[in-house]
């Protein structure tokens, strides 16, 4: 697989992740939920400072600003080691979960660097209202943060079980209980997909293309006898 394939990947699903942010972002309000597919499949607005799926990295602003810092450095590695594998010729497999995983670190760390600048911040509204204002797309510097400290926008939210746990449940008896609760976002998916990949089929992937081959041909010899 040639590396300006792999490069395209990465580019397809950036451009498809932050299309998604830029229309919910500037079309939704704070909070703001509408029903895709029944009940299961949602577009929820909501931002996050932290790591993916809304996690937190220590204190906010602190927190944030490592954050940011550590995908920058992770996304200049990553386009090195995505073109080593490239010229080593690993398997397309492991290059492609390694473009996905990629594309998404690209994703949310051009929400952290750039979105504080360029849009105003998105108020939360409880019911729907003309008062509810969506965000704005303004001159770099007249958003609501700083270079570095944007919110990452997350939006797909797949709640597909939600129940009242039995009162003899330990813990957590008589509450509701909801599977799958995190809200995220495209980048986030391609990760997620990516590194799931690796982890249950690395066996396959992380090979070179000539043991590859050369495995199949000893599987063709072995059945010819």
């Amino acid at each position: 697989m040639k590396y300006r394939a792999a490069i395209l990947i990465v580019l397809l699903v950036i451009l498809v992740d932050q299309v998604s942010k830029f229309y919910v972002k500037t079309h939704f309000f704070y909070g703001e939920e509408i029903r895709v597919l029944g009940s299961w499949f949602r577009l929820h607005f909501i931002e996050n400072e932290g790591m993916a799926f809304g996690m937190r990295l220590g204190e906010a602003a602190t927190g944030k600003l490592v954050l940011t810092l550590f995908r920058l450095v992770a996304v200049v590695f990553g386009f090195f080691l995505l073109k080593k594998l490239v010229v080593k010729k690993y398997t397309r497999g492991l290059i492609i979960c390694g473009a996905l995983v990629l594309a998404g670190a690209c994703g949310n760390l051009i929400d952290s660097m750039f979105y504080g600048l360029i849009f105003t911040d998105s108020p939360y509204c409880v019911h729907y209202s003309a008062a509810c204002e969506t965000a704005r797309l303004v001159a770099p510097g007249q958003g609501y943060g700083q270079f570095l400290y944007g919110k990452v926008v997350d939006m797909l939210y797949f709640p597909l079980i939600e129940t009242r746990l039995p009162e003899w449940v330990p813990f957590r008896g008589g509450e509701t209980f909801e599977f799958f609760e995190p809200v995220f976002n495209i980048a986030d998916a391609a990760i997620s997909v990516g590194v799931l990949v690796l982890v249950f089929f690395q066996k396959k992937l992380v090979r070179k293309q000539e043991e590859v081959a050369a495995t199949a041909a000893g599987d063709r010899t072995a059945e010819a006898e």
